[in-house]
């Protein structure tokens, strides 16, 4: 899969569903957190598939990633002017090989999850309840914890498809208490 031929990007349909599941999950994980509309702009971010990634964001391996960037606004020279921007990279050739070969994954569910997910992660960082730097093991107990806030967001969602999403993450939810070191 180290090819670039071999990275399929999502077509015009796909591209549909991603953003229906991007509008869906803003109103969850906002609604979640009890985030009004402004304070949802605050922790800047954009959601990009495979076709506007640059190569040093597109990965092997995992559905997506976040990358931050240092944003400032325009005209102004002072750092306290600087904000974090987040990036949501969606890799479509993962997420498309991971729906076509899962029986019982849909394209829209399955990125739904994906996407609340990596929309939680950010509100943790702006919220500064997780380091983005943190150390291997703590980023490793945080995927736990953030799987267990998306499968609560997610739970009673009454979207067809969902529940095969969530069995698929199922191993994610593992209890803290049995991640840590004795």
């Amino acid at each position: 899969m180290n090819d670039s031929k071999s990275r399929r990007p999502f077509d015009a349909e796909q591209i549909k569903s991603i953003n229906q599941a991007v509008t869906m999950a803003e109103e969850l994980v906002s609604n979640f957190f009890k985030m009004s509309a402004s304070q949802w702009l605050r922790p800047k971010y954009d959601v990009k598939t495979l076709i506007d990634l640059s190569p040093t964001e597109i990965v092997d391996g995992p559905f997506a990633q976040i990358i931050r960037y240092e944003g400032q606004r325009k005209g102004s020279p002072l750092g306290s002017e600087a904000y974090d921007y987040y990036k949501i990279c969606l890799q479509d050739h993962a997420v498309l090989s991971t729906v076509e070969n899962t029986n019982g994954l849909r394209l829209l569910p399955f990125c739904l999850y994906v996407i609340v997910h990596e929309l939680v992660h950010i509100v943790r960082f702006s919220k500064f309840l997780q380091n983005f730097n943190a150390s291997p093991n703590e980023k490793l107990a945080e995927e736990h914890r953030v799987h267990h806030i998306t499968h609560q967001i997610l739970a009673n969602v009454p979207l067809s498809g969902l529940d095969a999403v969530m069995g698929y993450y199922r191993s994610w939810r593992t209890p803290l208490e049995s991640l840590s070191d004795p």
